[in-house]
């Protein structure tokens, strides 16, 4: 017995100039798929399209409810549609069709209009010869009449027009680019210049260039840069504003829209741009067999995931993805339903969206969604790439697969650690461990609680007061005392792995040692994202790099885009192992007594490279004469038991009791020729006839310490210290500081009194007291904050006058710190 819904559409298709077959797609495939290329359809996405049109939010238009009847057909020989499928949609529009006509005479009489009002004329013979005999047999009550078909229609259930299987679900979102009508796809079918177009449009052309660009699509995409431009215009004037336009050239139309969005209060939101491209990339992924179909389906639900979060409903997305694609292409596209295409989206009564857009994925979808996301970022590389992406952004791109680099990236990641960081590859991995600095983190806790509390040292200092931009720096210390320092020394430590990763000169298996421990320290001190980040963005905005350029803006961006890579990292503690030595507070008051002469005095001085080793060697000869390491540690031994403060004693402070013979001595060497010593002499005879500095009354052993550490930490560096006799050095030191002074304050003049008091003649000697004035000041008021570390740390022996810091990420030795 013959199928009612297959012979009235083989009636129907008489219509469309076809001869009556019992089975309307009884047709060979190559003669069906020629038929839907003359007809303007060469794939599938384009049939989803023609389909759609059949069913318009309004009245449909009878010309495309026919069109789509022979195209289901051609579809169908063409093997382009599973029989299930077909039937699906022949039942559809004969239901669609018969819900809005009545009679056979009312359908063709609309088919006519339709006709006429498109201004047909070639043809219409045929059809209207087709409308007669269709009509003739309806009126005999031959083949299969109007009321009798509607009978069927209405006894028949409707099935799933779309792959509507969980795992299929996520696809649907693609329907922006073109509906997917069958899953999986086939480039032949669905998409026969998807190769091309990958290579032509994103220069991808293999499995790992998709992945890098699906990760890059999730995690940062065109969004991050709309949005930093944003955030920053948001808060520029007109002329300012203007001038970021001029200044872009040729991206002066993306600008523009930019501005336009601005000025006429548009949501600034953009990201379904980037998310609904992640879906049509993984599509593309899929179909070439680059990507498994669980690989390919959990990029798609990741995508959704994210929409889902950002959006309340479809409409929502659509007019986010709008103003991505005018940002993108540099003109304005509406992002209302005035596109034909979006309207059918959003209103057809059989569009692959009717299914809210809250449900498009389950929830264990999304679960396993995020497992396989933060899966593909699970190694320790990268938390350092998310880390130093926010002061290089293109790094992003290497998420996922590791990517070869070229020399020209090789070369410039060597000359950064050579000129900028002193880090050269003869150090290796231990060359590394100086720029991991927990006593930096320590100190900036410990000014953030004591500022909270009022208690930090005064800003009017005996060597003067810091200048307003220190002060105000400064000041701003108290606003991050709920946020744990380490991040602003740890971020910077990353970008620092990263170029001697890039570098190809440092052994990769210890940098990804150090990358597990930076992992490790940074998951126990901030138990999430936001913490990681609002204490990242807290300590930028205090202590700036640079006081133009902060990274604030990019810094909240990945905080509050769901997208982030911070979101999708393997975020779990594990055995605590620091990337470097974490000093006691003990040891580094020792280490801090050098001062202003070393201000890089953070942590253990540590073995240095050989240019480095040749530039210490040249200053230990060219200020002090010092060739060896017996040498080195006769004169520190010297400094510390006797020092210059011994010469002061025997030499000069027996003139402060006859001032007669003072001003003699003076005027004898005044009114002859000097030598070299005698000059010196005479100088120091006149600072203590003037007292320059205090020096006939202040205790001048500081400056005797202050060297001893310093020289100490360079032949540490040398290794012309051994770690006992370094830590000799040390004990002694702090031991003689306290028996000379109580406090900072009083060996900051003892410090200065000394290097004012035995500086040798010389013309800059004006400008090298200002500047160690200046150093002093900055010292003991912790103006700017990362001066020096006095303003942190009691004084050797001293009453403790701080406050216990907040946070764990303090030195030990403390004993009111709770750890």
């Amino acid at each position: 017995m013959a199928d009612p819904l297959n012979a009235w559409w083989a009636q129907q298709l008489v219509l469309c100039g076809w001869a009556f077959e019992p089975d309307p797609t009884d047709m060979e495939p190559p003669i069906a798929v020629a038929r839907l290329a003359q007809l303007g359809v060469v794939e599938r996405g384009e049939l989803g399209w023609r389909l759609l049109e059949a069913f318009p939010p309004g009245v449909p238009n009878p010309q495309f409810q026919l069109a789509a009847l022979e195209l289901i057909a051609l579809a169908a020989a063409a093997d382009w549609l599973p029989s299930a499928q077909t039937r699906a949609w022949v039942l559809r529009v004969a239901k669609s069709i018969h819900a809005q006509y009545a009679s056979l005479d009312e359908w063709l009489a609309a088919l006519k209009r339709a006709r006429l009002e498109e201004g047909w004329s070639h043809g219409d013979e045929d059809f209207a010869l087709a409308g007669e005999a269709l009509a003739q047999l309806e009126h005999q009550g031959d083949g299969i009449t109007w009321d009798a078909i509607s009978q069927h229609l209405a006894s028949c259930r409707e099935q799933s027009l779309w792959p509507e299987h969980e795992n299929e679900r996520p696809w649907a979102l693609r329907a922006i680019f073109a509906p997917v009508l069958v899953l999986p796809p086939q480039p032949d079918r669905d998409w026969p210049e998807v190769a091309r177009w990958l290579e032509s449009e994103w220069q991808i052309r293999g499995r790992d260039e998709l992945i890098h660009i699906l990760l890059w699509l999730g995690g940062q995409g065109h969004r991050y840069g709309w949005d930093l431009d944003a955030a920053r215009l948001l808060e520029a004037d007109g002329a300012t504003r203007q001038s970021w336009l001029r200044g872009l050239n040729e991206q002066r139309r993306y600008g523009q829209v930019m501005l336009a969005y601005l000025e006429q209060g548009e949501p600034l939101e953009w990201a379904a741009w980037d998310w609904l491209r992640l879906v049509d990339l993984a599509y593309a992924g899929l179909m070439l067999g680059w990507l498994s179909a669980d690989e390919a389906e959990d990029f798609a639900a990741h995508a959704a995931d994210l929409l889902m979060r950002r959006y309340n409903d479809w409409m929502a997305l659509v007019q986010a993805y709008q103003r991505g694609r005018s940002l993108f292409e540099g003109h304005r596209y509406p992002t209302d339903q005035a596109v034909p295409e979006l309207a059918l989206l959003l209103n057809s009564s059989v569009s692959p969206w009717r299914v809210p857009l809250q449900d498009v994925v389950s929830e264990t979808q999304r679960e396993r969604s995020r497992l396989a996301l933060r899966s593909w970022r699970a190694d320790a590389r990268h938390w350092v790439l998310a880390l130093a992406s926010v002061r290089e952004p293109d790094l992003l791109y290497r998420q996922g697969m590791s990517v070869a680099l070229d020399e020209t990236r090789r070369q410039d990641a060597r000359r950064y650690l050579a000129e900028t960081l002193g880090l050269f590859p003869d150090e290796g991995i231990e060359g590394l461990m100086r720029y991991w600095l927990p006593a930096q983190s320590h100190h900036l806790n410990q000014l953030a609680i004591d500022a909270a509390h009022g208690a930090l040292p005064p800003l009017d200092t005996d060597f003067g007061r810091p200048p307003d931009d220190a002060i105000r720096l400064r000041e701003r210390v108290q606003s991050c005392v709920r946020h744990a320092a380490t991040i602003h020394m740890a971020e910077k430590y990353a970008f620092y792995l990263l170029m001697a990763g890039d570098s190809g000169d440092f052994d990769a298996a210890g940098l990804g040692r150090l990358a597990e421990s930076l992992r490790g320290v940074l998951c126990r001190l901030y138990p999430n994202p936001k913490r990681l980040l609002d204490a990242w963005a807290a300590w930028e905005a205090a202590l700036p790099e640079l006081p133009e350029d902060t990274l604030v803006h990019d810094i909240r961006w990945h905080r509050d885009d769901p997208g982030s890579p911070f979101h999708w990292l393997d975020w779990h503690q594990i055995e605590w192992q620091e990337p470097g030595p974490r000093p006691s507070l003990t040891r580094l008051t020792a280490l801090s007594l050098a001062g202003p002469l070393n201000p890089g005095t953070w942590g253990e001085p540590q073995r240095e490279s050989r240019a480095e080793r040749e530039a210490l060697q040249q200053w230990l000869d060219s200020h002090y004469g010092l060739h060896s390491p017996e040498g080195l540690q006769d004169f520190i031994d010297f400094l510390l038991e006797a020092g210059d403060r011994q010469e002061y004693q025997i030499n000069y402070a027996p003139y402060t009791l006859n001032r007669a013979r003072l001003e003699e001595e003076i005027a004898i060497l005044e009114s002859g020729e000097c030598g070299e010593e005698e000059r010196n002499h005479l100088l120091r005879l006149r600072r203590v006839r003037d007292n320059e500095a205090g020096c006939n009354d202040i205790d001048m052993t500081a400056w005797d310490l202050a060297q001893a550490v310093d020289l100490a930490i360079a032949g540490r560096s040398l290794d012309w210290l051994g770690a006992k006799r370094f830590d000799d050095v040390l004990d002694t030191a702090l031991a003689e500081s306290q028996r000379h002074y109580g406090n900072w304050r009083d060996y900051a003049l003892g410090l200065y009194a000394g290097f004012a008091f035995f500086m040798g003649e010389t013309e800059d000697r004006d400008n090298f007291l200002a500047r160690f004035r200046e150093g002093l000041a900055a010292w003991l008021s912790a103006a700017p904050p990362l001066a020096g570390s006095w303003a942190s740390l009691d004084f050797p022996g001293a009453r403790p006058r701080h406050w216990a810091p907040l946070h764990i990420d303090t030195l030990p030795g403390d004993a009111r710190t709770l750890h």
